[in-house]
């Protein structure tokens, strides 16, 4: 197969694995690639949200933990959350930046 999209574990997305560069593909497996793209985009935000929810739960756990490990480790967990937000906003412009020619999936 040319490409595929792979469900990234961390992400919880599917993530576009591309065998070629993107200039290799026919107009019409790159409008496939990026119909694709834009259905699996669309669901960044909810994913997102998901995210946030967790956050601020072990926010508020964190706020009325008295163990110092279990602080850590709640801390931790967060830092790791909001990493994932952060890296789906930046998938979340890929489409945006590829219609403005700025980059490609």
């Amino acid at each position: 197969m040319r490409y595929e999209f792979v469900l990234d574990e961390r992400l919880g997305i599917p993530l576009p694995a591309l065998a070629l560069d993107w200039e290799m593909y026919t107009a019409e497996e790159r409008s496939d690639i990026l119909l694709q793209w834009e259905e699996i985009r669309a669901k960044i935000p909810d994913r997102i949200i998901q995210l946030e929810t967790v956050i601020n739960r072990k926010q508020t756990q964190l706020s009325e933990e008295e163990n110092f490990a279990v602080s850590c480790e709640l801390n931790s967990e967060i830092h790791e959350l909001a990493s994932v937000i952060n890296d789906l906003n930046i998938w979340f412009r890929v489409q945006q930046e590829h219609q403005t020619g700025h980059a490609h999936l």
